[in-house]
């Protein structure tokens, strides 16, 4: 990976960390909304909720974007042992973060779309 790649790469992920920082606002926005002693505002809680399921799915999509070019790029090919071991533990990490995805979309893929 040149060093401009990375450099994309890791601005990437700040925007995808800035993304879950947001969604975690709308989820605790639908929870104020929730709790809201005149009820909730059905319109609002929709809202929020169709904006956090685009922010997950969006989410997804650039994290195994970004999983998928890391898991290409083999930087110790003629490396001593502990480097390959590291890379390998650090591969089988990302399956696991794969998995999870894929679990949390089946979990989104459940509940109708708000449209």
């Amino acid at each position: 990976m040149d060093p401009q790649t990375q450099n994309t790469s890791l601005q990437r992920l700040q925007n995808v960390e800035r993304r879950v920082v947001r969604v975690l606002d709308i989820a605790g926005g639908v929870m104020e909304e929730l709790t809201n002693p005149s009820g909730p505002r059905r319109d609002l809680v929709k809202s929020l909720c169709g904006e956090f399921m685009q922010s997950i799915k969006d989410i997804q999509v650039t994290l195994r974007e970004e999983i998928k070019s890391a898991c290409e790029y083999c930087p110790f090919e003629k490396c001593d042992y502990n480097s390959r071991i590291a890379n390998e533990i650090c591969f089988q990490k990302l399956q696991y973060v794969l998995s999870q995805l894929d679990h949390l979309k089946i979990t989104v893929d459940r509940y109708p779309s708000s449209d």
